[in-house]
């Protein structure tokens, strides 16, 4: 395949190395899987990864190259697709190979036909993380179908498809092909973070210096090789050094596998130039930085089939490996999520007296949008929440008294906010909408600012265990943004995640905002930018619509937010010692 690469403000930042992307051990969500299995569900599939890259794709670009991204869908029994994942944006290219990688779970005893449909990005949306972009404003490249087992079961695990239009057929026009590569996901606790460097590089350029960057990919047992990480991109510089990259176990397997590693100087056209490469085991990497020495590239002579020594190295500055935890490490040795719920009572919801008020409660018993959501909502959460009780509020609604509160207790308790699971939330919420009128205006301050409290009460123990997720179910129409994003901020130091839950048809825009998967991080009004990401953001009409599971949609991002908390604080998870062990 070409040597493309991964497009993010004009392809320089670093992809699948990244400190972030190492949060989690496997790349499967294993608190979707922990769910399921509280379910009943036992886990009878493999994990395995996907990775993709494509040849000869149309050209829809004028002045450039097209810019293509993949999407792989699922596609049910009902003929619904669902998202499994994006790769990311490869700049400039017809042959691209792409880095980020989709988990799927391959079970056995079922057929899992899959959808791979094909984009070329417009230049407008280049520096929007993939997974914020709407698909119907990017222009169509191709498709095509298979069954996951079509995949595993071929010996080199290896799939190549002839790309479609949307009718099923290329027409008289080559759209191109699209690869598929499948391996099963090991499971690793290893985490190796490397910081490295090259001196004496040589120089691509006329006018100035090389640009240079590296890509780093792991052999397959069926031999070639499968990009696992790329470095971001320094301008105009022999010697550069890059940020730290940090692999994961899962990504290399044993540390005495071999890895190419290749120095390329970037070209905004696509068509970047090798430098040299070489190939090393994390081992040997292991080695240079012990002995402080570096190793030369070499590049194909064009004479002959030997390669030639350049004398440009690659050191490496800084290694060390870590072990790091999965979700389930913590939750399955003592760490509690504890639940707390907001319904939003502002009259932007409509009068519920009125049956088109997302508060209308049905004397036939159908369920009005809050009430699904907080069935839907809290069978999935419950799970995490041991003694599934809920602290339960209100806000934007005028009390009896005539004062408008942004944070009161739902049972009406003003002694307690808690409530007893999920039949509790909903009795709670039907008394309060008979005594508490809807009024206004959005404000999630408060209530943020309450759930941060009960989280910062928690950090005093001496046994922190306990993490807080805050539940926000609102129409959407916010208008205290900027007092939300200081309370996000300030919050974002603590055990704490907010999701928040769409219902009914507004425009949802501001909420997007807050959820920081632009790769923005959210500023305080005095300049203060969020320690972390601690919002997940969920429109109800997504999940009922099929486009979303609402447990995969609720559990999307938590994991990773729980283990950056306990990261960021070096918080381990302790082995639980039974009762009878202690006598």
């Amino acid at each position: 395949m070409g040597g493309c690469f991964s497009d993010m403000k004009g392809g320089k930042q670093a992809v699948g190395g990244i400190r972030e992307a190492a949060t989690g051990v496997e790349p499967q969500n294993d608190a979707v899987d922990f769910f399921y299995k509280t379910q009943g569900f036992q886990q009878l599939f493999t994990r395995v990864e996907l990775s993709l890259s494509a040849s000869n794709l149309l050209d829809r670009d004028i002045t450039s190259k097209s810019d293509p991204m993949v999407v792989v869908f699922a596609k049910k029994r009902d003929g619904q697709l669902e998202e499994l994942g994006r790769t990311e944006v490869i700049m400039n290219c017809l042959n691209p190979e792409w880095i980020e990688k989709i988990s799927v779970a391959f079970q056995f005893e079922i057929v899992q036909p899959l959808e791979f449909h094909m984009y070329d990005i417009d230049t407008k949306y280049h520096g929007v993380p993939a997974k914020t972009l709407k698909l119907r404003d990017q222009e169509f490249l191709g498709m095509a179908n298979c069954t996951l087992s079509e995949i595993v079961t071929k010996q080199s695990r290896r799939l190549t498809l002839r790309l479609q239009n949307k009718s099923g057929n290329g027409g008289l026009r080559n759209l191109g092909a699209i690869t598929v590569h499948a391996e099963e996901t090991v499971a690793s606790r290893s985490v190796v973070e490397m910081v490295l460097r090259c001196s004496r590089l040589d120089n691509k350029d006329v006018f100035s210096k090389s640009d240079p960057f590296l890509r780093i990919s792991r052999m397959v047992e069926s031999g070639g090789y499968i990009p696992i990480c790329k470095t971001e991109v320094i301008n105009d510089n022999l010697n550069p050094k890059w940020r730290p990259i940090c692999l994961g176990g899962h990504k290399f397997g044993s540390k005495d596998n071999p890895l190419l590693i290749e120095c390329f100087d970037f070209n905004s056209s696509g068509d970047h130039v090798l430098i040299g490469k070489m190939q090393k085991s994390v081992t040997e990497l292991e080695k240079l930085y012990r002995e402080k020495t570096g190793a030369n590239f070499v590049i194909p002579s064009t004479r002959d089939r030997q390669e030639k020594v350049l004398k440009g190295q690659l050191f490496v500055d800084q290694y060390c490996e870590k072990e790091q935890f999965s979700f389930i490490d913590y939750v399955s040795n003592g760490f509690e999520l504890n639940f707390m719920v907001a319904v939003d009572f502002t009259a932007s919801n409509g009068n519920p007296q009125h049956s088109d008020s997302l508060h209308y409660i049905d004397a036939y018993g159908r369920l009005n949008p809050y009430q699904k959501a907080i069935i839907e909502v809290g069978e999935v959460i419950q799970v995490y929440d041991s003694d599934r009780r809920f602290p339960a509020w209100g806000f934007g609604g005028k009390m009896p008294g005539g004062t408008v509160s942004h944070c009161f207790n739902l049972n009406g308790n003003p002694g307690g906010s808690e409530v007893v699971g999920v039949e509790g939330v909903m009795d709670a919420y039907a008394n309060a909408l008979r005594s508490i009128a809807l009024s206004g205006p959005t404000l999630f301050g408060p209530v943020i600012n309450m759930a941060a409290q009960m989280a910062a009460q928690s950090l005093s123990s001496q046994y922190n265990t306990k993490y807080y997720v805050l539940l926000i179910i609102t129409d959407g129409v916010v208008t205290d943004l900027q007092e939300t994003t200081n309370a996000l901020v300030k919050a974002s130091d603590l055990p704490l995640s907010v999701l928040i839950v769409g219902v009914g048809n507004a425009d949802f825009a501001s909420m997007e905002v807050l959820d920081a998967d632009n790769g923005r991080g959210l500023v305080s009004s005095t300049g203060r930018v969020a320690t972390r990401d601690i919002v997940q953001f969920v429109p109800m009409r997504e999940v009922e619509s099929g486009q979303i599971s609402v447990v995969q949609a609720l559990l999307e991002e938590l994991p990773d937010q729980f283990l950056s908390f306990m990261q960021s604080r070096d918080i381990k998870p302790q082995p639980q010692v039974s009762t009878s062990a202690m006598l």
